[in-house]
């Protein structure tokens, strides 16, 4: 092979080696572009995700951005529940429930009596907490609206009869008839004495709506699933299948006396 023939080759092997040495340095630079864009998405969604949360809020299950008003009297841990009967009893009824629940209303109807006729005679305390799971689960006000309500009828000291006079005029789970402030104020047109213009004011300013927000938190935080959750000295009434207002009362009374 001639000499002219070997530097020819030699050159071809060279251009060719550079060649390579240009492509594997572009393609490192290109990988490392590639890598720090989307460092930069990534960053750049947390932090969207982080304004958005920080903005936004879930207004279901948190507390409004204004103050939480509790209703007078207010008991409990964190003053979320609402006190019926004397703290003497030696029964302590904790339910949480929600006024557009159908299956709250089943209870009520079914052991209303029994409850209110223990708490009259001192024998029981019952504690309601009012949560908002029906509005988080199917959209809509009214289980917001008729808290609050209910709230502002223990401001007036009667809770009780407001409390009982929602369930029995519950509209059906898919009608948000309660988001309505006005049908709220109707319905306190029921109890003696209830609609006054405090309450009306109450219930339009929506003023403890912060506290009925916050109280859902509290549902959801101790892991409760469904509403009416019914807790008996603490421990579940709803896993008792066996469970009839006559063996709530019997229980109840025999732990009194």
């Amino acid at each position: 092979m001639s000499e002219k023939n070997r530097e020819g080759k030699r050159a071809a092997r060279d251009r060719l080696a550079e060649e390579r040495e240009k492509r594997r340095v572009a393609e490192k630079r290109r990988r490392t572009l590639i890598v720090s864009a989307a460092v930069v998405c990534v960053l750049g969604l947390a932090a969207v995700i982080g304004v958005v949360a920080a903005n936004s809020g879930d207004d279901s299950s948190g507390e409004s951005s204004g103050s939480v008003a509790a209703p007078k009297g207010a008991a409990g841990k964190n003053s979320l529940a609402v006190p019926v009967g004397k703290d003497s009893a030696k029964s302590t009824l904790t339910v949480w429930e929600d006024f557009r629940c159908p299956a709250c209303k089943s209870f009520e109807d079914g052991f209303r009596s029994t409850i209110n006729e223990l708490t009259d005679a001192g024998q029981l305390k019952a504690e309601y907490h009012t949560v908002a799971l029906i509005d988080s689960n199917m959209g809509g006000s009214g289980s917001l609206r008729a808290g609050n309500a209910a709230a502002c009828a223990q401001d007036a000291g009667k809770f009780t009869a407001y409390h009982d006079v929602l369930f029995e005029n519950q509209p059906k789970e898919t009608d948000d008839t309660f988001s309505d402030n006005g049908k709220l104020i109707d319905l306190a047109g029921k109890v003696d004495g209830l609609v006054t213009d405090s309450f009306k004011s109450c219930v339009n300013d929506g003023r403890h709506d912060g506290w009925i927000k916050k109280s859902y938190k509290a549902f959801q935080d101790a892991g409760h699933k469904g509403t009416p959750t019914v807790l008996l000295n603490g421990k579940n009434l709803m896993d008792d299948q066996s469970m009839t207002p006559a063996k709530l009362k019997k229980t109840v009374q025999d732990a009194a006396e």
